[in-house]
């Protein structure tokens, strides 16, 4: 059973675009992967309850429907930090209703990657932050880096408060949100000397994750 959780060093930075990508990975090496997204902000109200795209992009790239519930057990209107979009709706966040669910698609699953919310450091309630669902649940972190203007300090203070809340980081992705970032490549080569994990792969702007899967190496996990 391999269990991941999906930070960023940045909400924008593309984590359920690199979630997306590690689970077609997965399940190309044959193992019956799924998504999950514990905390959503931003639904929208349909015929079947609140849905977040995020949270439906994982559904749909996981190896079988799961129900929506277990894929994102706390759905929120309004995009915000969920903190305060769970304030605004008077709902107070905790772990046990996440923790259910996680061992819903645990049971049924060989992998699952669980994505958090915004940046390491995310609010998600009083004494709550995103990073204690990683760390309460010993997840070992993969890191989504979004390669743009300013990643360089993001990806190695993100890497630094992983570090220091006890939490592994097994590697990072390199997510090209900006096309015409001036010197992608110097960028990357600095990401791979100075991070204290391995990278497993680049993911190219504008690439399906169907696609970009193959370029990911996916066998460090898999150890």
């Amino acid at each position: 059973m391999s269990t991941f959780f999906i930070a960023g060093t940045d909400t924008g930075v593309g984590k359920t675009h690199a979630t997306c990508t590690l689970l077609h990975a997965l399940r190309a090496r044959g193992l019956h992967a799924a998504g999950m997204k514990p905390v959503a902000s931003g639904c929208v109200e349909t015929a079947d309850g609140l849905r977040n795209d995020d949270a439906l992009a994982l559904q749909a790239a996981s190896s079988a429907p799961m129900p929506y519930e277990w894929v994102n057990p706390v759905a929120l209107r309004e995009p915000l930090s969920p903190h305060l979009a769970a304030a605004h709706e008077g709902v107070e966040i905790g772990l046990a209703p996440l923790l259910e669910a996680f061992h819903h698609l645990r049971d049924m699953h060989d992998a699952v990657l669980v994505e958090g919310v915004g940046g390491w450091l995310v609010p998600l309630s009083r004494g709550l932050l995103a990073s204690d669902i990683a760390r309460q649940w010993q997840l070992p972190v993969i890191l989504v880096v979004g390669m743009r203007l300013g990643c360089l300090s993001h990806a190695l203070l993100t890497a630094r408060a992983i570090a220091t809340d006890g939490c592994r980081l097994i590697g990072w992705i390199g997510n090209c949100i900006d096309p015409h970032m001036d010197a992608l490549d110097e960028n990357l080569a600095t990401l791979r000397q100075l991070l204290p994990a391995p990278c497993l792969g680049v993911i190219p702007h504008g690439a399906a994750p169907s696609m970009a899967a193959t370029g990911l190496d996916v066998a460090t996990l898999l150890e």
